[in-house]
């Protein structure tokens, strides 16, 4: 039975939805449209497999498919990346790029050994170590781990000098590189060599440009790094998992990371894999070795340098003055408006953002600045005439929110100017009628838009 038919009430939420994306510009830089050929592995048999353990190694019996498909996965993954097998393994059955992290953290480390990972304010993710500025340990990583943030300059860009004299003190056991905020590439040299003099293991985190390093389009941390975690479903545009790799020749504390990362993963942090999301990586995996994919990839950078420049041109402030990669980060504390505001107001335009610290910030709820990305719309076919135009959105926005905007004005007392206000309604329906210009991955559903 269709679920139309088994449950009218959930059908009708999936069909917002729909509408919801279809009808909106998607400036999100984690998210992305996936493929058909993805989706369809999401809703096939294969969510019906228990397979704890590993191929050939499973605790519960049947998965003589399930085990092809799971080490066709680790091959792909290995082969995006121009891996040789000899040299690194990959543990495909991660849920998610953050237990990824934790379960690379766990192989890597022991409990209360110390870590350094960029601060969430500067560009980092909670993954990596983040607590606030009364001590409060946000994440997991800074409660079981003790963490010591490392920062960006004035710029925006990584400081390396100040990495490293404090490495030099802290002498931490592990640093990460990588971010969810940082819209430069990354000077794995540089970290290397801080890394050796601290005797450290270095974690590089890829999951936002992972399909950049695919494609040789960003520096490869796998010449650096003894582990490397990504998502999938950002600029790889597959669907929501994780993948940690890991260098076979590698020891912690004698024993080998291949057996470190595959026992992290099972037993320590998880149940049975996700059979259904590993098939669907493996099939965005072969369709990340395409030279259409390398094509996309480039595009999502004009596109996102287009964005920038344009923001630029309109007097905007950028962190690090320009990107990259996919990602913008747009810092609106010289206009004097938050970025709390400005996605509130973005969102009732239908275009989607989110807000995000800058450098400077004090708090991640009312934070000065709001990340944008490229990804999701590049996928609908947006170039970089198309992206200039989405600048011109924001901007519009940006005004319309200064002119709402009051003293001490509460964030609740801000968005219910935006109920009924012709200029907020205008932007939208100009942001709408945009978007619907341009088509939409994967409608291969049952919820076809009326």
């Amino acid at each position: 039975m269709a679920l139309a038919e088994a449950d009218p009430e959930l059908a009708g939420l999936v069909q917002k939805e729909l509408k919801r994306q279809v009808s909106g510009i998607e400036l999100i830089a984690s998210e992305n449209f996936t493929s058909r050929a993805v989706m369809e592995c999401l809703g096939s048999v294969c969510t019906n497999k228990y397979a704890e353990g590993l191929p050939g190694n499973r605790y519960y019996g049947g998965n003589e498919v399930i085990d092809q498909i799971e080490r066709l996965c680790q091959k792909r993954a290995l082969e995006a990346f121009n891996l040789d097998p000899a040299k690194w393994g990959v543990n495909v059955q991660p849920y998610s790029g953050s237990p990824a992290n934790f379960a690379a953290l766990t192989a890597l480390l022991n409990p209360h050994d110390r870590m350094m990972g960029l601060d969430l304010p500067c560009g980092g993710h909670l993954t990596h170590g983040f607590y606030t500025a009364t001590g409060k340990r946000v994440s997991a990583t800074s409660v079981y781990f003790e963490s010591l943030p490392y920062r960006t300059d004035a710029e925006g860009l990584i400081d390396f000098a100040d990495l490293e004299n404090t490495a030099v003190r802290y002498r931490p056991k592990l640093i990460i590189a990588g971010g969810s905020a940082y819209p430069r590439d990354w000077d794995y040299v540089k970290y290397r060599q801080i890394c050796d003099a601290v005797g450290a293991k270095l974690l590089v985190d890829m999951s936002h440009f992972s399909g950049f390093v695919a494609t040789k389009e960003h520096r490869n941390p796998f010449d650096y790094a003894e582990v490397v975690t990504t998502t999938t479903h950002k600029t790889l545009r597959g669907p929501r998992s994780g993948l940690v790799f890991f260098r076979k020749d590698v020891q912690v504390d004698g024993v080998g990371l291949e057996e470190k990362v595959n026992w992290a993963v099972f037993p320590a942090l998880q149940g049975g894999p996700h059979e259904h999301q590993i098939a669907a990586v493996a099939t965005q995996l072969r369709e990340a070795t395409l030279p259409e994919f390398k094509e996309y990839m480039i595009q999502v950078r004009n596109n996102a340098r287009a964005l920038a420049g344009e923001l630029q041109r309109l007097g905007y402030k950028l962190v690090s003055d320009g990107t990259d990669n996919h990602l913008v980060m747009w810092n609106l504390r010289p206009q004097g408006i938050t970025g709390s505001k400005i996605e509130r107001l973005l969102d009732r335009c239908h275009i989607t953002v989110n807000k995000n610290t800058v450098p400077g910030d004090k708090s991640a709820l009312t934070p000065g600045g709001v990340r944008l990305g490229a990804p999701a719309m590049t996928t609908r076919g947006l170039k970089e005439a198309d992206f200039v135009k989405v600048a011109q959105f924001l901007d519009k926005g940006v005004k319309i929110g200064l002119a709402l905007q009051k003293p001490k004005q509460k964030l609740t007392e801000f968005d219910a100017l935006l109920v009924g206000n012709a200029d907020v309604a205008a932007l939208e329906a100009e942001a709408m009628e945009f978007a619907k210009k341009f088509p939409y991955p994967g409608l291969a559903n049952p919820y076809p838009l009326q």
